[in-house]
């Protein structure tokens, strides 16, 4: 939340909603005169009703995208088709490779030597939407799951506001074969090796 206001994004922030009422984001928002809500998900009987009154409290600031940051639930095929193309969520890993939780433990434990995170559209497949941008960081052989995460964080500080800006400007789109398309340029050449080589 802070990063993407950081940014200066070319676009406006419409609202942060959260299913919960103590969430950092809420607090940072009001100070910035940005529209709050909270919906307990407690509070409704199933998955499904929850999606519902989610949905209908997003419809009512129309917004162009919906951006998941630190939303730890897993939503209905239903939500998710109804935004389709416009909901993106951010991943700590480079996906396809450990999609779910623990992330950072599970790439130390597999010995990886590049790790990283990812900016993906939301598809009913948890966290196997078509990808849009990803940054990746060595991993060191002294890592711990806090130090891998600070790093990878501060990448997704960075490549988050970017997909949104290219998603604001028309850059970045699905087709109808659910395919990302973009008009950036592709980064020439340049391999990315860890350990590097001699």
């Amino acid at each position: 939340m802070q990063a993407l206001l950081a940014a200066n994004l070319p676009c406006r922030i419409a609202a942060v909603i959260s299913n919960r009422a103590d969430a950092t984001g809420l607090e940072f928002a009001r100070q910035h005169g940005i529209a709050t809500a909270v919906l307990p998900h407690r509070d409704y009987a199933d998955r499904a009703a929850f999606d519902a009154a989610l949905a209908q409290a997003i419809d009512g600031y129309q917004p162009d995208i919906i951006a998941l940051a630190g939303f730890m639930r897993i939503l209905t095929t239903e939500f998710v088709n109804r935004y389709h193309g416009r909901l993106i969520n951010i991943h700590p890993s480079l996906l396809p490779a450990y999609a779910g939780m623990n992330t950072h433990e599970r790439a130390l434990q597999d010995g990886v030597k590049i790790h990283g995170c990812s900016v993906h559209f939301v598809t009913p497949d948890l966290d196997h939407g078509p990808i849009i941008i990803q940054a990746a960081v060595t991993v060191l052989s002294n890592d711990t799951p806090h130090t891998l995460a600070q790093r990878v964080l501060h990448e997704e500080h960075r490549i988050y506001p970017q997909a949104i800006r290219w998603l604001c400007r028309g850059q970045v789109s699905l087709n109808a074969a659910g395919k990302v398309v973009s008009d950036r340029l592709e980064q020439p050449g340049s391999a990315l090796v860890a350990p590097g080589l001699e």
